[in-house]
């Protein structure tokens, strides 16, 4: 009996849109509670200890921790990738290397990212401007967060290969328990012992170690033909090497988002301590939006690459089709949450009107963009899943970023207003959007170098051959 059938899976048979949904509700749930860490620290620090401890924790600091997170998960995926289609074409024996090399990968980067990311944290405060009055304390919350990246690196790379297995019900759980975790040691460490942003940051650290725990227990109870064991933990070069090829560009087009917020957060720093802390708060009322279609994009991806694997390539096409009537879907029905409630949940951060004002004005001006944004992720986890990362990467360099950085050079200075920043948003989803419809359409990702042909090529090797 093959011991696929241990994991649940129906992303390669029966209908898409139900495999889909199937595999992206547990996502778009995770990603919520992931979403929390970071919320409920800036939630209990703005109630309980003021708008520079939000600003603090929400504003610069946060977009930084995002930059190396998403670096690495953008890396990671090129595990997630691999383990996809080699688990969609039923070869354990390179399955079981690719899940220990991963893991091992993601000790390692753990490691040197905590330690770079403490060493750097003053400096990386001072390049965007942060005010005086947070950059103490957003260099304080940096440093602690950046101590916790070996748990999170390490759980965020068991998520993925259970993910891309088929399980995405499994890390969800993890995560509702370690945001439970998280949400009580926040209002202990800050509400009642008093410590600040400091007490958010361990709060988030601690809860996160929680969670990487639990996900390696996991990965050491599944079939015995692939179980995670320490014993195991090593690099293998072949897919060591394959994983770099195909994260890497996908590593960097996570970061250039995040690069690109760095450089807007660099303009919002030059308003005042209201504005800065009204996007703070609009950047997390936003992301309930955006933890949707990155989980999506995740789907996608897995969708893609198990298919992929298992040489059904129209599926890949209507899977893709499927994906953006879903998650257009989607966009109009947050846009319209947003809208009408969005005041609401900006109350859960602050009470402080000018803040809600400030904030609620960028909301209405941004939200009925988002559905610009669909194809990108959607197409984009399209090619991804192929084996196809490289390409993705320059779109999304010369799109989004480079675009954006034009648009802030030569518009805001002649006018220097919040909703200008702002607009450099919707300029480059739209553009990027239709360069990578236009990419898409010619399908020449699907003949790319780590594609179907590379994984053939890997699947007739004779140490392959055991695995029948």
């Amino acid at each position: 009996m093959s011991t696929h059938s241990v994991v649940s899976n129906s992303i390669t048979d029966g209908p898409l849109w139900k495999g889909l949904l199937r595999f992206f509700f547990p996502l778009v749930f995770g990603a919520f509670f992931q979403q929390l860490y970071n919320t409920v620290d800036a939630i209990v620090v703005g109630q309980f200890v003021g708008k520079e401890a939000l600003a603090a924790a929400g504003g610069g600091s946060a977009v930084y921790a995002n930059l190396l997170i998403g670096f690495f998960m953008g890396v990671s995926s090129g595990a997630t990738i691999i383990v996809a289609q080699y688990f969609g074409a039923a070869r354990n024996v390179r399955l079981s290397r690719t899940i220990h090399t991963a893991v091992a990968l993601a000790a390692c980067a753990g490691i040197v990212f905590s330690v770079l990311g403490a060493w750097l944290a003053p400096f990386s405060m001072r390049i965007i401007g942060t005010p005086e009055s947070v950059f103490a304390g957003s260099v304080l919350y940096l440093r602690i967060f950046f101590i916790g990246m070996l748990p999170m690196f390490v759980y965020n790379m068991c998520a993925g290969i259970m993910q891309a297995l088929g399980d995405s019900k499994t890390p969800f759980y993890i995560l509702v328990v370690g945001c439970g975790a998280n949400i009580v040691l926040d209002l202990l460490f800050v509400a009642v012992v008093k410590g600040g942003v400091a007490g958010a940051a361990w709060a988030t650290v601690l809860s996160q170690t929680f969670c990487m725990v639990l996900s390696l227990l996991k990965l050491h109870r599944l079939p015995a033909a692939y179980r995670l064991s320490v014993q195991k933990l090593r690099f293998t070069p072949s897919e060591l090497s394959r994983t770099v090829r195909l994260g890497l560009p996908a590593g960097i087009q996570s970061s250039l988002y995040a690069v690109s917020n760095l450089i807007i957060q660099g303009y919002i720093n030059s308003f005042d301590t209201d504005v800065v802390a009204a996007w703070a708060v609009y950047m997390r009322v936003d992301g309930l939006f955006w933890m949707a279609v990155s989980s999506f994009g995740v789907a996608m991806t897995t969708c893609v690459g198990q298919n992929y694997g298992a040489g059904k390539i129209e599926r890949v096409f209507r899977a893709t089709r499927e994906g953006l009537w879903m998650m257009s879907a989607v966009a109009v029905i947050s846009t319209l949450v947003l809208w009408f409630f969005g005041q609401y949940i900006f109350l859960l951060f602050t009470s402080d009107a000018a803040v809600i004002s400030a904030g609620m004005h960028l909301l209405k001006f941004l939200v009925p963009f988002l559905i610009t944004y669909i194809p990108i992720e959607v197409l984009s986890g399209t090619i991804r899943g192929s084996g196809e990362t490289f390409k993705p990467m320059i779109i999304t360099l010369l799109g989004i970023c480079a675009l954006r950085i034009i648009w802030l050079v030569a518009a805001v200075p002649f006018w220097h207003t919040i909703r200008m920043v702002a607009a450099s948003y919707p300029v480059t989803w739209i553009v990027t959007s239709v360069a990578f419809f236009i990419y898409y359409a010619r399908r020449t990702w699907l003949h790319e170098p780590g594609g179907r042909a590379h994984l053939d090529g890997r699947l007739s090797s004779p140490a392959e051959q055991p695995e029948q």
